[in-house]
């Protein structure tokens, strides 16, 4: 790989190093490490490439929640804007939802060693959310709402024309059933969104990643990994549900998650049901069935 020059040395020597590779003694072990980190950069590099999802000049703000998706996420960025054709920028940005007893300072430190420009915004999402929401109901939704709200902000404040989360495929997966079931609706996490305004572009560079590798990688990589849960609630139970499913899948029929993604990769609207997508009144004529 070559040296990116519009990295700090602290930043270079930290891509330079990213693969476990480097920090594993036993041969077989550093190979099947080095193996995992491959297999899931080259995911991320597919996934970019398939959906556009990086253009030249890109100046990313990339969400940083202290989970190992996020820490997952900077690296694989990191690791291909050493080698990549064109120029692009990388900003992790983090909420400080003031959530009692978090241990911020554990992603922090992580940050200062990978060397980027870093912001830790500290915003009053718990005490919204405890001021808003009655005792014993979840936050869940809303304090999604309102971080995903702080960061198109900031986003927009240092000129972020894009932001990357960390959503892999079993959260898309996992969101596909949860819209099925609970909303009647065939939708999933698309990997690049407008936001309502029109004036960002949301990105999902590990829309082809499971969820198992990455916290394989974790462990590997020993990610200062913030705690679940410190709203008291932990996970929601719906998605919590729909991921256990999806476990549930890879014990009894491992391909099964696999196939239904490749599914929403390949929609034949005349064999469905939504008139918005298909003219079915001029099927004799045409248009063409898939």
């Amino acid at each position: 790989m070559i040296n990116d020059t519009n990295f700090s040395k602290a930043t270079d020597e930290y891509a330079r190093c990213v693969s476990p590779y480097f920090n594993i003694e036993d041969k077989q072990e550093k190979y099947k490490a080095d193996k995992l980190f491959k297999r899931l950069r080259r995911k991320v590099g597919h996934a970019i490439g398939d959906y556009g999802m990086i253009e030249e000049n890109d100046k990313i703000l990339v969400c940083m929640s202290g989970g190992k998706d996020s820490y997952v996420l900077l690296d694989m960025l990191l690791s291909l804007k050493r080698s990549a054709p064109i120029n692009f920028e990388l900003i992790p940005v983090h909420i400080d939802s003031n959530f009692p007893n978090a241990p911020e300072y554990l992603l922090e430190d992580h940050l200062k060693k990978v060397g980027l420009e870093y912001h830790f915004l500290k915003r009053p999402v718990y005490d919204i959310c405890k001021e808003k929401i009655a005792d014993g109901i979840p936050y869940c939704s809303l304090c999604s709402r309102l971080r995903r709200g702080y960061l198109y902000s900031f986003a927009r404040e240092i000129g972020a024309n894009k932001v990357a989360l960390g959503h892999h495929k079993d959260d898309c997966l996992a969101t596909f059933f949860l819209n099925i079931f609970y909303s009647g609706m065939m939708k999933a996490m698309p990997p690049v969104l407008r936001n309502d305004k029109d004036d960002l572009t949301v990105i999902r560079p590990l829309i082809y990643c499971r969820e198992r590798d990455l916290i394989t990688l974790s462990k590997i990589k020993n990610y200062p990994v913030l705690p679940k849960g410190l709203c008291g609630f932990g996970e929601d139970q719906q998605r919590s549900a729909m991921n256990k499913m999806l476990k549930q899948w890879d014990k009894e029929y491992p391909k099964r998650a696999d196939i239904v993604f490749k599914a929403l990769k390949n929609v034949a609207p005349s064999h469905l049901l939504d008139k918005e997508l298909f003219d079915f009144t001029k099927i004799s004529n045409g248009p063409k069935v898939k």
